[in-house]
Formats: C-alpha cells, sequence, structure tokens
C-alpha cells in the first residue's frame, strides 16, 4: 500500500483532496485540503464560520459558487465534507431522510471545461467516525462521453494506519488530469494534529493554500487548521 506522504508528493497539483483516515492511536478522523494554482484559486482562506467550515475569499472578491463554499458541515448522524456546494445540498438530504449512499447519487462535475473538476464529498459517522461513504462526480478520462460517472464507495472497519485518498486532479507538474475515483494508502500520524503535519509536509509548497483534520463526533467547531 502506497504511503499518504509518497503519494502526495508525486502527485504535483492534487487540486482539491479529502482523506478518510484512522490514525495510528486508532481515532478516525477526516481531513480537508486545498492546492491552487491561479491567482484566484489561491486567494482563500478555510476556516471556522458558526458551526461549519467554509472556503471563502481572502479579499474583498466576490461569492464564486465553483471557489467558495461550505466544505464541512454536520447532518445529523453524518459529518459531510467536500469541495463544493454539493456539501450542503448532501447535508441537506441526509437531514431529510436519505440514506448516505443515495445523498450522493446523482452529483455532477463541476461545470469549468476544459478541465471538468471532479465534486468530491465524504459523509463521515458522527459515532467516531467507524463508517464512510465516499462520493466523486467525475467526467469520464476515456473519452467524449459528458455524462458524469458517478462513484460511491463506503468504508468500515479501518485499522490503525488505513486511509482512503479522494483528489480532483493528478498532475506530473506538467499536465492535469482527473484523479483517479480513490486511492487506498496509509499514514505515519498516531494523532489528528500529526495527520495535519504529514499532508501539509507532503503538498507541493508553491501550490498549497489551506488543510484541515476534524474529528467526525466534534465537527467543524473543533478542526484543526494549517494555513500558508
Amino acid at each position: 500500500m502506497t504511503d499518504l506522504s509518497t503519494y502526495l508528493s508525486g502527485n504535483r497539483y492534487p487540486g482539491r483532496g479529502i482523506l478518510y483516515a484512522r490514525v495510528r492511536s486508532g481515532d478516525h478522523v477526516i481531513a480537508y485540503f486545498l492546492t491552487g494554482r491561479s491567482p484566484a484559486s489561491r486567494e482563500r482562506t478555510l476556516h471556522i464560520a458558526g458551526d461549519d467550515l467554509v472556503v471563502a475569499p481572502s479579499n474583498a472578491s466576490d461569492h464564486d459558487p465553483l471557489r467558495h463554499y461550505t466544505a464541512a458541515e454536520n447532518a445529523g448522524d453524518w459529518l459531510v465534507v467536500g469541495n463544493g456546494e454539493q456539501v450542503t445540498q448532501v447535508a441537506d438530504r441526509v437531514r431529510a431522510g436519505a440514506p448516505a449512499q443515495l445523498a450522493l447519487g446523482d452529483l455532477e462535475y463541476e461545470p469549468d471545461p476544459p478541465i471538468h473538476t471532479s465534486r468530491i464529498t465524504a459523509l463521515v459517522s458522527r459515532d467516531g467516525g467507524r463508517e464512510g461513504v465516499l462520493g466523486a462526480a467525475r467526467r469520464s478520462r476515456a473519452g467524449g462521453r459528458e455524462a458524469a460517472d458517478v462513484m460511491t464507495l463506503t468504508v468500515r472497519d479501518l485499522v490503525p494506519g488505513d486511509a482512503v485518498l479522494l483528489t480532483t486532479y493528478e498532475s506530473d507538474g506538467d499536465s492535469v488530469a482527473t484523479a483517479a475515483p480513490y486511492v487506498e494508502c496509509a499514514v505515519a500520524a498516531e494523532h489528528a494534529d500529526g495527520l495535519l503535519d504529514e499532508i501539509w509536509v507532503a503538498l507541493n509548497p508553491k501550490l498549497r493554500i489551506s488543510a484541515a483534520v476534524l474529528d467526525p463526533a466534534e465537527g467543524p467547531t473543533g478542526a484543526l487548521l494549517r494555513a500558508d
């Protein structure tokens, strides 16, 4: 199994990412991170606003729904984390009684041609995070098919050191492609703060913007944050 640091160090531009992990101490956590290349993408902050974790402009720019959104919010028995406005949509569905898997079922990738950024979302149970339901709405890498490929993955019983990672992009530094639906990897961190360090050090320092690690039971208000 690939270790997280190796994978992120080799992916020079992962875009945005979600990591569902069980650190070595046995605690389940969920992490979210931002990287960006353009000035508009880099002029963002990840911070706690009320009961939510939000991505907001760091200057006086107008709201852009593809760049500014709620990244994590509680929805009953689940914590919802993701890279766009679908987070609130999914959370509303869960609060209305939809099962986690169905709440992710008909999402679309972002309307941002030519790159067609995937919408990645995770629901983690608030009973200590013992179950994660991960989703990715992606444009096919096979050719001209425009309909979104929607993947949902239910993960249970991670052992200490296990993790599942979703990213929007894969890049060797020159070209950027839609990322694989998910990557299984190993984490070295003993605790949540160490995992935040592990992610941060592995991200390209020229592109990283911010990262957060959350305890599913506590939710966004207890998020650990890191930014340049």
